[in-house]
C-alpha cells in the first residue's frame, strides 16, 4: 500500500493535481472504504493491497491525473457536516460556499420566529438549503432548482437528508415561489457569476462543472440582477440576502443592490481573505 500511495502521489503531482498526497489518500479510502485516518493507520502497519485493488487504484488515479474532479470519482462531496451525492450536471459545492451558508444560518437563527422561513435560489447539490434545513430544524426551507441535469442530484441529497423541513422546487428562480411572497426570512443564492469571457482557471471548474452554474453573462453579474429582485418580493421587511460572488465582484455587486433600494449592504471575506460574499436587508 506504500508504495503504491507513494506512486500516486508522484502521478498526481506531476499532473499539476493541487494537495496530491490528500488526493492520493482520498482515492485510496474511497477504494477501501476507509477514512483519511483509516488509510494512515493502515500505511503504519505495513497493509498491502491485493493486485486487483491497485489494478482498480491505477485507473483511479490517472483518471484523476486528467483532472477528472476527485468528487466525480468518489461521487461524493463534502460540505460542513453533510456528505452530498455530486456526478456529471451538478456544480461541485466548495468549501468557501461553506462560509456563505454560515452567514445565511446566522441570519436565519437569529430571528424572532418559531419556523422562520428561508429559500435557497438555484439549489444545485443543495448544500446550502440542506445546510440550512439541517442546522436550523425549526426553520421552513425551499431550495429551487432549474437544470434538468443538476435537479436529480438536488432530490437525491434532499431525499438522502431527511430534513422534513425542507421542500425542493423545480424552477426558476426568476419567478420561483409567488406564494411566498412577503414571507421569506433569508434568501441565499450562490448564482453563477463568471464574466463570460473569462476561463476558470481549474480544469476540474471549466472541463466539468455545467456552463449553466458558471457563467452569468458579460459581467457575470446577469443572474444576480434577477436575483436581486426576486428576493425583493420574497423577503419581509428585514429579511436577509445572502449572495456568493466572485472575488472581485463586490463593489459591482453593492451597485446592484443599492440600484434596486437594498439596505445595509455588506461584504464578506473567506477564509483566503478574498471577498466572497454580500449580504443585504429589505
Amino acid at each position: 500500500m506504500r508504495q503504491a500511495r507513494d506512486a500516486a502521489v508522484a502521478a498526481l503531482a506531476a499532473a499539476g493535481v493541487p494537495d496530491a498526497d490528500v488526493d492520493a489518500d482520498l482515492l485510496i479510502g474511497h477504494l477501501l472504504g476507509l477514512s483519511r485516518g483509516g488509510v494512515a493507520a493502515r500505511l503504519v502497519i505495513g497493509d498491502r493491497l491485493t493486485r486487483e485493488d491497485a489494478a482498480t487504484l491505477d485507473g483511479l488515479v490517472r483518471r484523476r491525473a486528467a483532472r477528472e474532479p476527485l468528487q466525480h470519482i468518489t461521487g461524493r462531496a463534502p460540505f460542513r457536516s453533510l456528505d452530498l451525492a455530486v456526478g456529471p450536471g451538478v456544480f461541485v459545492p466548495r468549501p468557501e460556499t461553506e462560509q456563505v451558508a454560515q452567514l445565511a444560518i446566522d441570519a436565519l437563527r437569529a430571528v424572532a420566529d418559531p419556523a422562520p422561513v428561508a429559500v435557497d435560489l438555484g439549489s444545485g447539490s443543495g448544500a446550502i438549503a440542506i445546510a440550512l434545513a439541517t442546522e436550523v430544524p425549526h426553520a421552513r426551507v425551499w431550495a429551487v432548482e432549474k437544470s434538468p441535469d443538476a435537479f436529480p442530484w438536488t432530490r437525491r441529497n434532499v431525499e438522502e437528508s431527511g430534513a422534513d423541513n425542507l421542500t425542493l422546487v423545480f424552477g426558476d428562480l426568476a419567478d420561483a415561489l409567488p406564494e411566498l411572497d412577503g414571507r421569506v426570512a433569508v434568501v441565499v443564492s450562490n448564482p453563477p457569476y463568471v464574466p463570460a469571457a473569462e476561463l476558470p482557471a481549474d480544469p476540474e471548474v471549466h472541463r466539468h462543472d455545467p456552463d449553466a452554474a458558471l457563467y452569468g453573462g458579460e459581467d457575470g453579474l446577469d443572474v444576480v440582477r434577477v436575483l436581486s429582485r426576486r428576493a425583493l418580493a420574497l423577503l419581509r421587511p428585514g429579511g436577509t440576502l445572502v449572495i456568493e460572488h466572485g472575488e472581485r465582484q463586490s463593489e459591482a455587486v453593492a451597485a446592484v443592490l443599492a440600484a434596486d433600494g437594498w439596505r445595509a449592504i455588506a461584504h464578506h471575506r473567506d477564509l483566503t481573505t478574498r471577498d466572497r460574499a454580500t449580504t443585504a436587508l429589505r
